[in-house]
């Protein structure tokens, strides 16, 4: 884990908050006006609030922006008895959101935090006001749902070395090394802009995985697949209707080699047939590095108008 206080030489400059609320250790950060609308940013594979800095910064002068780290990354605790799968990630999420009382939610959702979002907002459907996906899927119970995501496992490079691995047994001992190979991680799964490479930026993504031990997390979200232990939450009728009446937003960047936009827009199309799509082109899987400037202010315009 890394320190509390860690800054990567003030990139990341905000104070650190904790709850034990889900039954371990779980950082998060808590910017802007306490009575300003609430953002929860939420991060995926392999990174944390990191991810979120820019958008933070920007998006805090006028609103509440909270951004967790998932249980085994960032500066939340990796206990080693627990489980890492989708639906106890959904679990450790809501028991945040209740623990807070947030209302009015922004859900700003990445990589698995689509899933993880999807899954808050089909528990607690009233607490959210608005779905923004950037490159994060969006499960909620389609009936095209596992044909779409077989598919693009099928296409992903990632997903394709997740299915080899943990059939040769190299998946728990080649992720546990994440501290040393992250930026070869981060590549595989589609980053594109390698003008923002420091040894500060590599230090905020490696060091959160320095040993074995703290990369349960990781392991746990790629072997979950492999496995087919995650289980993907599926909305009641009446959370259905509501959160197909929310604004929604997808932003994609189309380099994406992990989550293909052929296979993922249309699942949220089908919630939301109405709803804005921007497709960044030579923007790869990991948006918010490759165009902070872009798609921060996509989202900070989308919620302007909402």
């Amino acid at each position: 884990m890394i320190q509390p206080d860690a800054t990567f030489d003030g990139t990341f400059p905000f104070a650190p908050h904790f709850t034990a609320a889900p039954g371990f250790r779980m950082h998060y950060v808590d910017e802007g006006p306490r009575d300003g609308e609430v953002v929860l940013c939420l991060h995926g594979e392999p990174t944390w609030g990191y991810l979120f800095r820019h958008l933070i910064s920007g998006l805090s002068m006028t609103h509440r922006v909270i951004v967790p780290d998932h249980m085994g990354f960032g500066k939340s605790a990796t206990p080693p008895q627990r489980s890492y799968w989708l639906q106890d990630h959904v679990d450790n999420l809501e028991a945040l959101v209740l623990a807070l009382d947030l209302t009015g939610v922004t859900l700003i959702m990445h990589d698995f935090g689509g899933p993880v979002g999807m899954g808050l907002a089909a528990r607690h459907p009233g607490r959210i006001r608005r779905i923004i996906s950037a490159n994060g899927p969006t499960p909620f119970g389609q009936s095209d749902l596992f044909e779409r995501v077989t598919a693009n496992a099928l296409a992903s490079p990632w997903f394709q070395w997740i299915a080899k691995a943990e059939a040769s047994g190299e998946l728990e001992p080649v992720l546990g090394q994440l501290g040393f190979n992250i930026l070869s991680t981060l590549k595989l799964n589609g980053f594109e802009n390698n003008a923002v490479i420091t040894d500060s930026w590599l230090a905020a993504y490696g060091s959160p995985f320095a040993r074995p031990a703290d990369c349960l997390g990781a392991i746990g979200w790629a072997k979950g697949f492999a496995t087919g232990a995650h289980t993907f939450e599926t909305p009641g009728p009446a959370a259905d209707r509501a959160i197909r009446g929310k604004p929604a937003l997808a932003i994609w960047g189309e380099a994406d080699r992990t989550l293909r936009a052929e296979h993922f827009l249309p699942l949220f199309s089908a919630i939301f047939p109405a709803a804005p799509v921007r497709r960044l082109a030579g923007v790869g899987h990991y948006c918010f590095e490759d165009a902070p400037q872009q798609t921060g202010g996509l989202i900070a315009e989308f919620i302007r108008q909402t």
